[in-house]
């Protein structure tokens, strides 16, 4: 949805249109949820930061006043709730040091993995839960100045107004995630660099006895995606590590996320819709 049109359907449900409410809703629900999967790193606590995300994006959807783009103000909304957030299923923060010692020892082994007989599913599940992890090396501020910057490719004066900070300090920030991440990944990563030892099939072992995917029930690879699954990227396109994640797929809300979003608003009918308080803008 063009912003536009977006624009006037958050003019009219501040007037109290109800469907308009629920369009602006959907067409911002996919935003929230794929940014809640990036900076969590897991399906289940991505689905309740998103859900209290988008409660709080319409209780204080009278706050927002058309000083920014509406997704930077949702954005910012999001962010102010992810930097803060603990999940039920919250992934721990790991150095780089130790995600380095960590694939190392798991790819340790000679030699490639051969492909037959290799589960491409459970591969592409390792993918994306080592991608995820990796983002996870960065603490929550870097880390969403990366996603902001060079997955989501925001510019440094969205970046900063998301952020609430200065452009000047956005890019700081965001210079020093992309120099540790983009150093990482061209050390270890096979994606980034060919000339690299890991190759995601040989972390499948590790991922399973650790617990990090289950092969019954893979879940990154089963979630809705907005785009094409770009997994299968070819290694000769990839030139910066940002485009490793780039190359990850856009996740949409689950099907079922509308409905239970509608519900949770519902829980208590003294709930306040369109706050004027507390302006955000």
């Amino acid at each position: 949805m063009d912003d536009a049109r977006l624009h006037l359907l958050v003019q009219q449900a501040q007037s109290g249109d109800a469907a308009a409410l629920e369009e602006v809703v959907q067409a911002v629900q996919d935003d929230v949820f794929d940014l809640s999967v990036r900076m969590l790193g897991d399906a289940a606590d991505a689905r309740d930061a998103a859900q209290e995300v988008l409660v709080r994006v319409v209780t204080k959807l009278g706050t927002f006043r058309g000083a920014s783009r509406f997704r930077t103000w949702v954005y910012r909304v999001a962010a102010n709730s992810l930097l803060s957030f603990r999940g039920d299923h919250a992934r721990q923060e790991v150095p780089f040091e130790e995600a380095e010692q960590n694939i190392r020892s798991a790819t340790a082994g000679p030699g490639e993995v051969p492909s037959s007989g290799v589960d491409l599913t459970l591969v592409n599940e390792v993918k994306l839960v080592c991608a995820h992890g990796l983002l996870l090396c960065l603490d929550r501020p870097h880390r969403l100045a990366y996603v902001l910057g060079e997955v989501l490719e925001l510019t440094s004066e969205e970046g900063a107004a998301v952020l609430e900070i200065s452009p000047a300090a956005y890019r700081k920030r965001l210079s020093r995630a992309r120099v540790e991440m983009e150093a990482f990944l061209k050390k270890n990563c096979g994606l980034a660099d060919p000339t690299n030892a890991c190759r995601c099939a040989k972390l499948v072992p590790l991922a399973r006895s650790t617990g990090l995917v289950d092969p019954e029930r893979p879940v990154l690879t089963r979630l809705p995606v907005r785009q094409v699954d770009r997994l299968h990227v070819e290694v000769n396109q990839i030139r910066s590590a940002a485009e490793v994640f780039r190359a990850m797929p856009r996740y949409a809300a689950p099907g079922d996320f509308a409905a239970s979003l509608r519900a949770l608003l519902h829980q208590d009918p003294r709930r306040p819709l369109l706050s004027h308080d507390d302006e955000l803008d």
